[in-house]
């Protein structure tokens, strides 16, 4: 195991005194209101309360733009043990087979709480369709809605919560720190436009605030995926693990004047072809899996043929398909694309691969806990060990559902152990005094901007030594006047908090010498059997 050390200039992002800032009191609080945040709210029994802080309103998480589905082994030709094999190949040596064995045995189970949920999956006469991804040996993706997967979940799922007296939401409200004292999570200082900065008190706390796809300019991520948790749970003293494996996902609608859609990995599943700007099909040329290769593979060789060809995107093909197949499984994706005068049963779908998935995070045990006590975590904001160097499709959603119900379940019954306690714990901002707010002197749109283009070059896809090491040298200089400041809403937050997440990023990325899943480095092309182990980071500060 490699360890890093890291300083942080103030623990806190803003100045408070608890005399000054309401106060609010629950029993469990989470952060985040995707699958993996909404799976552990609806554990949390009565007569426990729930608070659930999100950023923006329930309906917006990466977990509403997943398309593809979600793997379970539902069809009576698959077995457990080929999920589990196919999920420890894509992971590239890095996965940890309990963990794996663990999630997987739970995912039939999990689906079929869905459904109870009121989540309606696609059917094919009477039973559930399923399709197949890259990486995955047998069809077992069970999707809805043709390709919007995610909203259909999130739908029934939020329609469960917004039923139950015992959890309450907090939409639209900027999660800024997590609060700590003698060493344990105490809860979240948390921000609104209305009412402005609250402590919300927690006897125990779950973060499930997503992932960090905005850290790079390409992305199929929605604009709110600025890696806060990442971050918050980094100032917080979290253990952090695997920091440099950002996944890519291969297919992003590549337009110009449109936002970065995401092309489902289902199109391939359903057999679309792959071809470059010369019309070559060109994926034989890297994988005898052709476009099925797990996702790491593909977006190589998407790059490396875009290099060839010296053309800036390859592009999907599904015009041998039968057209009410086409309309059937991607109605979402047709749309999208008709917008742009595309028909995608006629026309080649321009694609590249964009940033997707943040394998690492905050380092949880098997029961969702991380290592700072009091706090618990669970979906794309982790690194549990089921996903390795590199996720196999649809486990994702997966594994929300999973650790969701575990991270609800644990920390229902420790705050149950815990007595109420309606008070304010005497914590101090290591702020000074006098305000030093002068954020009028910064453009934050263009240092986000800076700061995402260089992700995107030199932290991205490809990587060597140079390249990140010159990456590291800008966003230090950037982060030096960024985190000396305080600002007063999130855009600047935000910014503060990417910022350090690229630092972690870049610092893992820089120490893993080796080529491994969806780390790819120039300079060390091939993979080294002696570097699979995680790379584990630790802030220096604490607050005692």
């Amino acid at each position: 195991m490699a360890d890093i050390n890291f300083s942080l200039l103030h623990r806190y992002l803003v100045r408070f005194h608890p005399k000054q800032i309401p106060h609010a009191f629950t029993d469990v609080l989470i952060l985040g209101g995707g699958i993996a945040g909404l799976s552990a709210a609806l554990e949390v029994p009565a007569p426990l309360q729930a608070t659930v802080i999100t950023k923006d309103a329930l309906v917006q998480s990466n977990s509403v733009y997943a398309q593809g589905g979600i793997a379970g082994v539902l069809d009576p030709l698959d077995e457990i043990a080929n999920h589990i094999a196919d999920t420890i190949t894509a992971g590239k040596g890095m996965c940890d087979p309990d963990v794996v064995e663990m999630v997987i045995r739970e995912a039939p189970e999990r689906i079929r709480q869905l459904i109870k949920l009121g989540t309606q999956f696609d059917l094919e006469d009477g039973e559930l369709a399923l399709t197949r991804e890259g990486g995955h040996s047998h069809r077992r993706i069970a999707h809805a809605l043709g390709d919007a997967t995610g909203k259909e979940i999130m739908r029934a799922m939020i329609a469960e919560v917004n039923q139950s007296e015992r959890i309450q939401c907090w939409p639209e409200t900027f999660t800024i720190d997590l609060l700590t004292y003698e060493g344990v999570c105490r809860g979240a200082l948390v921000w609104n436009p209305h009412h402005g900065k609250t402590f919300v008190w927690a006897k125990q706390t779950i973060l499930a605030t997503g992932g960090a796809g905005c850290l790079f300019r390409e992305t199929t991520n929605p604009q709110i995926a600025t890696a806060d948790g990442h971050a918050i749970a980094a100032r917080a003293g979290a253990e952090m693990r695997d920091m440099e494996f950002m996944q890519f996902h291969p297919t992003v609608l590549y337009i110009a004047g449109s936002s970065r859609h995401l092309i489902s990995e289902a199109v391939r599943g359903e057999g679309a072809y792959l071809r470059d700007a010369t019309g070559h099909r060109f994926m034989a040329d890297y994988d005898d899996r052709l476009e099925l290769a797990p996702r790491d593979v593909v977006s190589q060789a998407i790059t490396l043929q875009m290099k060839k060809t010296k053309h800036p995107n390859v592009f999907l093909d599904l015009t041998h398909l039968p057209p009410e197949l086409i309309k059937e499984r991607f109605p979402h994706i047709g749309d999208v694309c008709a917008e742009f005068g595309l028909n995608i049963a006629h026309d080649l779908i321009p694609v590249r691969p964009g940033a997707h998935y943040m394998v690492g995070g905050v380092t949880v045990d098997r029961d969702a806990r991380t290592t700072l006590p009091g706090l618990w975590a669970a979906g794309e904001v982790t690194s549990t060990g089921l996903h390795g160097a590199n996720r196999l499709a649809s486990n994702s959603l997966l594994e929300g559902v999973v650790y969701g119900r575990l991270a609800g379940h644990g920390a229902a019954a420790e705050a149950a152990e815990i007595p109420d306690q309606y008070r304010a714990l005497p914590l101090e901002s290591d702020w000074p005094t006098v305000s030093v707010d002068d954020t009028d002197q910064l453009d934050l749109k263009d240092l986000r901007n800076s700061l995402t283009s260089e992700m995107w070059r030199k932290v991205g896809i490809q990587r060597d030594d140079s390249d990140l090491n010159e990456a590291g040298q800008n966003v230090e200089f950037w982060n030096r006047y960024v985190a000396s400041r305080e600002f007063a809403s999130p855009e600047g937050w935000e910014l503060q908090n990417m910022m350090l997440a690229a630092k972690l990023m870049i610092a893992a990325a820089r120490q893993r010498t080796e080529s491994r899943g969806v780390h790819f480095r120039h300079d060390y092309p091939d993979t080294d059997p002696a570097q699979a182990r995680h790379i584990t980071m630790v802030s220096k500060r604490t607050d005692g």
